[in-house]
């Protein structure tokens, strides 16, 4: 009887055809890892770069489609090679080993001009872009970033720009600007390095501590867009988000005329109690313009005293916004939420200025918040977690509210829009 010995691999000893059972597993592999990625790009994504609702963003999707193709044919035509190569040239433990050869000038000039050339392709309209981007002698309007934190400050100055701005106005979490108008964005940071991104409208930019860089943002028609801190910032990162809203013309006007509104003081019960919570509890860090103390002086919050960035965010009218805490919690339902953020922009304006409505109030974000803001978003409010911090906490600590009176608060908060 005749046996026929097993070709083993020379390296790990093993049956040569455990080597080609391995390689057989690669085309499957890849396709498996393919589908992978392509379910995981969801079509409606807030973040999507690849829908682009404003000039700047339309640039950038411009310029990075055909890099994409490209990449994509390049890909398709070297994964084919390998694989063909693979296939087609693998050990099947009869053949000698093949003869190296060198020397092929006509290929290495070839596979040395066509990237340069390919480059080339990309890099004249990339610069052409950048400058594009870069431009801000066109904007029209004029808003102050500040990045912290962990949450973003957008302070309008007094202005020409935006309709017309006679006195500043100073909110958070959501960027309110003109549809269909240039608007100027001078961005900051007070302490460490942020980065200022909404997608749907702009590349992104860094707030860096001691410096203003500028972007300009633009959207095409009324709507709100998403966007995230996109530089590492510390423990609540993650939760370091922002939203773009745009109101056509006449709305941002109502917008501005709101943020304005004078302070008037409540007349209902419950609310009024909560004014007198709110100055025993929160004016210290947060401000709420035109509120007054039992003399009848105005309070001004001093937050440099209470917290180390020196800031907190401004709650003034904080029910015409739909979030809070750094854009990271809805102050609407959810039903309401997806009203809002699925309007035509024809209807857009109108419903956000409705602000957060009692039937839309999502009051257990809010009351969860008060209970307990570092359990709901992890801060460095201890003083020794990060070093000395001269007794200063860093985001909003847990006040110890009892529920009397954190539904004091919310009375107040919510007859303030």
């Amino acid at each position: 009887m005749t046996t026929v010995a097993a070709v083993n691999d020379p390296a790990t000893n093993a049956p040569a055809t455990s080597g080609r059972s391995a390689r057989r597993l690669i085309l499957p592999g890849a396709a498996v890892a393919a589908l992978t990625l392509l379910t995981s790009c969801a079509k409606d994504a807030p973040q999507d770069t690849f829908q682009p609702k404003g000039e700047n963003a339309r640039d950038i999707n411009n310029l990075q489609r055909w890099p994409f193709i490209i990449a994509g044919i390049v890909l398709v035509i070297v994964s084919a090679a390998v694989l063909f190569c693979v296939f087609k040239f693998r050990d099947r433990g009869e053949k000698a080993m093949p003869k190296q050869t060198h020397g092929k000038p006509a290929l290495e000039i070839a596979l040395t001009i066509l990237p340069a050339v390919i480059l080339l392709g990309i890099g004249i309209p990339t610069v052409n872009t950048l400058f594009r981007l870069a431009k801000t002698s066109d904007t029209q309007c004029v808003i102050n970033v500040t990045g912290q934190q962990w949450w973003w400050e957008y302070d309008y100055p007094v202005q020409d720009g935006c309709g017309g701005i006679a006195q500043p106005i100073v909110t958070s979490g959501q960027i309110v600007i003109p549809a269909g108008q240039h608007v100027l964005l001078k961005i900051a940071s007070r302490d460490v390095i942020h980065s200022f991104w909404i997608p749907a409208l702009n590349g992104k930019k860094d707030a860096v501590p001691g410096r203003v860089h500028t972007l300009r943002l633009e959207a095409d028609q009324p709507g709100i867009f998403a966007g995230q801190c996109t530089e590492f910032c510390g423990l609540s990162h993650a939760y370091m988000r922002m939203e773009a809203v745009a109101l056509d013309a006449a709305g941002f006007e109502t917008w501005k005329a709101n943020q304005l509104e004078p302070y008037a003081s409540p007349t209902d019960p419950a609310a009024k109690t909560g004014e007198s919570t709110f100055l025993t509890q929160c004016s210290r860090c947060h401000q709420v313009n035109g509120i007054l103390n039992a003399d009848g002086d105005p309070v001004i919050s001093r937050p440099d005293q209470y917290v180390y960035s020196g800031a907190a965010p401004n709650l003034t009218n904080l029910m015409t916004r739909t979030d809070f805490a750094g854009a990271s919690f809805d102050l609407l339902t959810e039903e309401c939420k997806d009203k809002l953020w699925n309007a035509k922009p024809a209807d857009f304006s109108a419903l956000y200025l409705q602000g957060v409505t009692p039937e839309c109030f999502d009051a257990v974000n809010l009351r969860e918040w008060l209970r307990d803001a570092p359990g709901k978003k992890p801060m460095y409010t201890s003083t020794n977690d990060l070093g000395p911090t001269d007794g200063k906490t860093r985001g909003m600590p847990n006040l110890n509210l009892s529920e009397d009176q954190i539904d004091q608060i919310i009375s107040f908060l919510t007859e303030r829009k």
